[in-house]
């Protein structure tokens, strides 16, 4: 009998939008199974986030609320140090056992800079990967030679697979390209040009309410307005 598989959508989700949700989405209905989004504190291989953890937490409550199979796991805010997966995996090894099916989803964009993580064959070797496309990082294209020598022959199809071991393989998600990502979310924001359709109302009303990435707040209605 197959353990249950647990599934966690790290990221600086800096903000998020409707990009992550259609992979996280995705993912769920494709491993039939709950997605944890996971927010990173400090990643230590790109530059620091725009927006406090608190903030970036916040906003991905906002953004998965009213849908089901996806919550939020804030276990690398509580650290101290950099956040590191490898440090994250263990964490999970330790509470959920050896045995346990764990997967982490990403980008093909984060697949294709997995050889400059920390420790990436223990990565790979110790959890399942699922790896979405992204537009302008397609899995069809010719990864590192680095990261296909990393990846090998771990590729599958099968997503029913993935509950069958403990990790090892990697599985392509095939999910609706979004345009957007994070980094020109940001860029509109501070430019003043149109964004709030590209992520979820509640998180664009959190920007503007707490003037993040440039926005400007809205101001407080007079007493008695």
């Amino acid at each position: 009998m197959s353990l249950p598989l647990r599934a966690f959508y790290g990221g600086t989700f800096d903000p998020v939008h409707n990009g992550h949700l259609a992979i996280a989405l995705a993912a769920r209905d494709a491993l039939g199974t709950t997605i944890w989004m996971m927010p990173a504190a400090d990643p230590p291989h790109r530059d620091a986030p725009g927006a406090s953890a608190e903030d970036r937490a916040a906003m991905l409550e906002l953004a998965i609320q009213g849908q089901a199979g996806l919550r939020v796991d804030r276990r690398e805010l509580q650290r101290d140090t950099p956040s590191y997966t490898i440090d994250t995996l263990r964490e999970l090894r330790a509470k959920h056992g050896d045995s346990a099916p764990l997967a982490f989803l990403i980008g093909a964009d984060s697949l294709h800079g997995l050889a400059t993580w920390k420790e990436p064959e223990a990565l790979l070797a110790g959890a399942h990967w699922v790896v979405a496309e992204r537009p302008g990082s397609a899995l069809d294209e010719h990864l590192p030679p680095e990261v296909a020598r990393l990846v090998g022959a771990r590729w599958t199809l099968n997503a029913a697979a993935l509950r069958d071991s403990p990790g090892g393989k990697v599985l392509r998600l095939r999910q609706p390209l979004h345009a957007e990502s994070a980094t020109q979310l940001r860029r509109r924001i501070a430019a003043g040009e149109t964004w709030h359709h590209l992520l979820p109302l509640a998180v664009s009303r959190y920007i503007v309410e707490h003037g993040l990435y440039g926005a400007t707040p809205r101001p407080a209605a007079a007493p008695g307005v």
